[in-house]
């Protein structure tokens, strides 16, 4: 009984151990076979990584550039804007000085009469100070340089009609006015220059008449009328024979379209 008992325990012991052999049999795994061929050796690639000072220094350095960049781009626009404003003030220089008319004497004696003018009005009043040297000014400047001056008051004339156009209408109206006076006061001098002559006239008439002396043989005055007779025949047929040129033309221009 005590053996069979004890046999027991021994019995089941070892179905336990060969059971739990067979379980770590099952489990291990199971070795590779070696192959014949060598293996290959394989490829090492070593990647670069940047520190974070060299990281730093590079945006620094692309920033720096960048800037470097826009600062030449915007220069080269500032030295090509210059270049254009110099261009169009040559330009217009030249579509203002006529090349006709010489500008060394001219332009000196505009600057001289300028100067005058400010030497005169040096011990005047402040407005006399102001108005005399402009004056003096543009009045050389017309009397020396004609051509030049109508071209500056022309553009003048065309930026006050480009900026100010209310300006630019009263200003001719101004000249209006101003041209309508001086033809009136043109024609009221002539006329008042012909009857002071027709007086004249008379009264040497009549003092010929009265003394008997030849006073208008003796002060020339008929070889005057004679030689302005002559001038104004002369007048007329110049008028009369660009009246014909121009009726000619009309009636070319008219027949040429038809």
């Amino acid at each position: 009984m005590y053996r069979a008992a004890f046999r027991l325990p021994r019995r089941r012991l070892v179905v336990g151990t060969l059971a739990g052999t067979a379980i770590v049999l099952e489990t291990t795994p199971r070795e590779e076979k070696l192959s014949i061929y060598p293996t290959p050796t394989p490829d090492i690639l070593l990647v670069e990584e940047p520190s974070p000072l060299e990281h730093q220094i590079g945006v620094a350095r692309r920033s720096t550039t960048q800037a470097v960049r826009d600062a030449h781009s915007q220069t080269q626009e500032l030295v090509s804007k210059w270049i254009g404003v110099e261009h169009a003030v040559e330009n217009r220089i030249k579509s203002i000085v006529d090349p006709t008319e010489p500008l060394t004497p001219g332009a000196l004696y505009v600057g001289i009469a300028a100067l005058s003018g400010s030497v005169i009005a040096r011990n005047r009043f402040i407005g006399t100070r102001l108005l005399l040297p402009p004056a003096f000014f543009f009045l050389a400047l017309n009397h020396f340089l004609p051509k030049t001056s109508h071209n500056l008051s022309s553009y003048f004339a065309s930026l006050e009609e480009t900026y100010f156009p209310t300006l630019a209408q009263k200003h001719d109206v101004a000249n209006a006015h101003s041209a309508m006076a001086w033809e009136r006061l043109k024609e009221s001098s002539k006329e008042g220059r012909e009857k002071l002559a027709q007086g004249t006239e008379n009264l040497v008439d009549k003092i010929q008449e009265l003394t008997g002396l030849r006073l208008k043989e003796n002060l020339g005055w008929g070889s005057v009328k004679k030689v302005e007779g002559k001038v104004l025949e002369a007048v007329k047929a110049f008028e009369h024979k660009v009246e014909e040129s121009t009726n000619r033309e009309k009636v070319e221009k008219s027949a040429g379209p038809s």
